[in-house]
């Protein structure tokens, strides 16, 4: 009966960390998971979480002991293994800087999201810095977008198509949010939501579904469009 009991009060604490976690409150979020580890020695997801805490507090040392633990328990667990090789760049004081981000933030909605992979990504320190979950900007140059940490560090950049299109719809009055959907040292993964839409363009969004090839029956000279000719970006597509 008192197993039964501490494995629902574990079940409890375990989502009160979960959500400290996406609030960005880490110094919570570490202690909730120091009370499950504590009655839990060998329960994985509780020692990840904590190791995640202690990174975002900037005790790298700490989190490092934490993921050493769980691939003693799991020597083939995924999450503490990506850890331990994001982490190497990391020195003791240096925290993993990440925003509170709600599951909300990941809703897909189409013509409105999209993600997409980075191209030409940043150093091995700075990716060591960043997590999933993470928001991010974008830096509009003359012929390319940009993606940078909230500190200003390049973290990659959008397809030429993609960068091509999202400048224009910026100029346009267009608005978007980022956030980083996943990181790993070889590939970093971005979700990109349309948070502003000009009432003018109401009805062209920011990511069309497909691109369309088919002949039109009526004359080019008898269309008249004023609307901005910004291709569809659609090789960057998942």
């Amino acid at each position: 009966m008192k197993r039964k009991f501490d494995l629902v009060m574990n079940d409890d604490l375990a989502q009160d960390a979960i959500a400290y976690a996406l609030q960005g409150n880490w110094e919570k979020a570490l202690l909730t998971n120091k009370k499950i580890v504590d009655k839990a020695h060998d329960d994985v997801d509780a020692l990840n979480r904590l190791a995640r805490a202690y990174a975002e507090l900037g005790n790298v040392s700490k989190a490092r002991e934490a993921v050493e633990k769980v691939l003693k328990i799991d020597q083939f667990n995924k999450i503490a293994q990506k850890s331990l090789e994001r982490w190497k760049g990391l020195k003791n004081g240096e925290a993993i800087s990440s925003g509170p981000t709600s599951p909300q933030a990941f809703l897909e909605e189409p013509g409105k999201t999209k993600i997409v992979e980075l191209m030409h990504l940043g150093s091995a320190e700075t990716i060591a810095e960043i997590n999933a979950g993470d928001e991010v900007i974008h830096d509009c140059h003359a012929h390319r977008v940009s993606i940078e940490t909230r500190a200003g560090k390049y973290v990659g950049r959008l397809a030429d198509d993609l960068s091509a299109r999202i400048r224009k719809l910026v100029q346009f009055g267009y608005e978007y949010k980022m956030f980083l959907k996943s990181v790993d040292k070889n590939e970093i993964k971005v979700f990109i939501r349309e948070t502003k839409r000009p009432a003018k363009l109401s009805d062209m969004p920011s990511f069309p579904a497909e691109k369309l090839n088919y002949i039109s029956f009526t004359p080019p000279e008898l269309v008249q469009d004023d609307r901005p000719d910004l291709g569809d970006g659609s090789s960057s597509e998942e």
